[in-house]
């Protein structure tokens, strides 16, 4: 094991995984040269040279596009954007090819390559550059959708990505890359899709953070147990697209009452998706309402205070925790 930050360990299974398999290469803005606009990639394009460490233009349709189409050739593109803003320019190439070929093509063809992209508020970058979209992609039949929390994480789901033979969105937090944390030095090393994590065990509340989110999970849960006595169970699903359904039941089943913490706009956001999937297969263990821990319903506003209160805190899920202990009404 070995202590580094998110973005190294990002960077050692794009590493690990350009050793291990010749069909795999990178492209993306700014990749190559300029080391990734967060350095996730730095030092690869010297080690690997410019036919696996790729520099595009600035056309987010046409990286994905090519993507698809090295894919369904028998490749395993990696494709870094920018932002998860930038994605929304390559739409038609995501929901329209990326995600139905393997099934419009009677399972002939498969696409099997990954766009990886870090979204997220926090950093004064104003309301079009500032989003969280996991719902977006969870939405979308044929992708797979992963949203690592920790360095291990991090390191994990993108080997397990890459080898997949499905399209995977894999979205990081741009807030978490200078987090440290440990990963095994292990080139094996694999988190498997579909495997939530159980971060803290618990018994009067279930906590589920998406993203960071799961971060601020585990911050609430230790303010609760600190200052309330309250024991909160915290989950963190990793993988949206498989959900690992089961892990979080089992914890309602335990605690009888549930919030969930996302950064995303509430309506129709993965605290509803899970809310109504809780209430659907677990309605008889619940004693209180469901309680959601969103970002604001506004665009992200540019001024730091206002910025600052349009995404969730520990302090707000550990209010949303005390309602649903205490009062059963909705923050």
């Amino acid at each position: 094991m070995s202590e580094m930050r998110y973005r190294e360990a990002l960077n050692m299974a794009l590493r690990e995984e350009l050793l291990r398999d010749p069909g795999v290469f990178l492209m993306g803005e700014d990749v190559g040269v300029f080391n990734g606009a967060f350095k996730v990639t730095e030092g690869l394009l010297e080690e690997f040279g410019e036919k696996r460490v790729r520099d595009t233009p600035i056309s987010e349709n046409t990286i994905v596009g090519m993507g698809v189409g090295s894919a369904m050739a028998g490749l395993r593109p990696v494709v870094e954007l920018m932002t998860i803003n930038f994605s929304l320019l390559a739409l038609d190439q995501v929901i329209n090819h990326m995600a139905p070929i393997h099934y419009m093509f009677g399972g002939q063809a498969k696409v099997p390559m990954v766009v990886r992209m870090p979204q997220g508020g926090g950093h004064q970058l104003a309301a079009t550059h500032s989003h969280s979209f996991e719902a977006f992609y969870l939405h979308v039949p044929g992708l797979l959708v992963a949203t690592p929390s920790t360095p291990a994480d991090a390191k994990g789901l993108l080997k397990a990505a890459i080898r997949d033979d499905n399209p995977v969105i894999f979205i990081e937090h741009e807030t978490l890359y200078g987090m440290k944390g440990e990963v095994p030095d292990d080139p094996g090393h694999v988190v498997p899709f579909g495997q939530a994590a159980v971060r803290r065990e618990g018994e009067d509340v279930t906590l589920i953070g998406v993203s960071r989110m799961a971060i601020t999970a585990e911050q609430a849960a230790e303010q609760l147990e600190a200052e309330h006595g309250v024991s909160a169970e915290v989950i963190d699903p990793r993988t949206l697209r498989p959900l690992d359904l089961d892990t979080i039941l089992e914890s309602v089943r335990k605690t009888n009452r549930v919030v969930i913490a996302e950064e995303g706009w509430p309506h129709g956001g993965v605290g509803a998706n899970f809310t109504a999937l809780i209430q659907e297969q677990a309605f008889d263990y619940l004693d209180a309402p469901i309680q959601r821990v969103s970002g604001a319903d506004v665009p992200m506003p540019y001024s730091r205070p206002l910025e600052q209160a349009a995404f969730p805190h520990a302090e707000n899920i550990v209010a949303a925790a005390l309602a649903a202990i205490e009062t059963g009404e909705p923050v």
